[in-house]
């Protein structure tokens, strides 16, 4: 059952400011650095945490109301630290509407990232998988995509807009 919030929204479809701002804190009180740069790595990219120095290491099980991954083989935490002399917060792997969790969770991350300070977002996925010419490790440009979940009226942005 969704969590309840006192203004009788369920969390499935809102999560208040102060709940993200509290995420946001928790995870600012354990690390070292304050990251300007967000990077989510998809399928594939999860080693790219390996490349970060000084690295702060936060499992997602670990700060409350955050999802977790249950994709066999995602890792399922944040990275901060330096990344070519730049502070960095890494996702390694996500979570995803398809493992049952509600957009506004997917989204989750990205809000704290915000309040987190973040300026800049990277994210990437294995899209080029569908093409067989593309090796592990190329990279390209989604220039448009058909998004499937919005055309069947889901959206993260769904709710009562919260400035």
């Amino acid at each position: 059952m969704a969590e309840k919030y006192p203004t009788g929204k369920s969390e499935e479809n809102h999560i208040p400011y102060e709940a993200v701002k509290a995420i946001a804190d928790n995870i600012l009180s354990r690390i070292q650095v304050k990251p300007v740069i967000g990077i989510i790595c998809g399928s594939g990219l999860g080693s790219l945490t390996e490349a970060i120095t000084n690295a702060q290491n936060i499992e997602y099980k670990d700060i409350p109301g955050f999802p977790v991954s249950t994709v066999a083989g995602h890792v399922g935490r944040l990275v901060v630290g330096m990344l070519e002399g730049l502070p960095v917060l890494a996702m390694q792997e996500r979570f995803h509407y398809y493992e049952g969790y509600s957009l506004i969770k997917c989204a989750r991350p990205v809000r704290v990232m915000k309040l987190m300070g973040i300026e800049y977002l990277m994210v990437t996925n294995a899209a080029s998988g569908i093409n067989p010419a593309y090796k592990v490790g190329d990279i390209m440009l989604i220039r448009d995509h058909i998004n499937f979940v919005g055309i069947s009226g889901n959206s993260p942005l769904r709710g009562p807009n919260d400035p």
